[in-house]
């Protein structure tokens, strides 16, 4: 499922999903808006990982040393960046 082709509407679904899946929540993932914290959403380092190793098996990457921080996974939107930048490195390495 690489590529970049995708709107920042498609990535946020698709977080959201996974997030519902497997993120653990405290409250509904439709409720909570794409810059709240997840953290305080009753996401725990645990289920971070979970969400994590989705992510990288729906978008068929892996996230680098790098980005194993928490600030990454912290909001929908920091992981949607996240996941932009390594879709593009992506697409760039498979590149002729």
């Amino acid at each position: 499922m690489a590529g970049t082709n995708r709107s920042e509407l498609e990535l946020t679904e698709i977080l959201r999903r996974i997030l519902a899946e497997r993120g653990r929540l405290s409250v509904p993932v439709s409720d909570v808006t794409d810059d709240a914290d997840l953290y305080l959403a009753g996401m725990t380092s645990q289920s971070s990982a979970a969400v994590m190793l989705a992510l990288e098996d729906t978008f068929e990457f892996e996230f680098p040393e790098r980005m194993m921080r928490r600030e990454v996974f912290e909001s929908i939107a920091a992981m949607r960046g996240a996941v932009t930048e390594l879709l593009g490195e992506v697409d760039a390495v498979s590149q002729p």
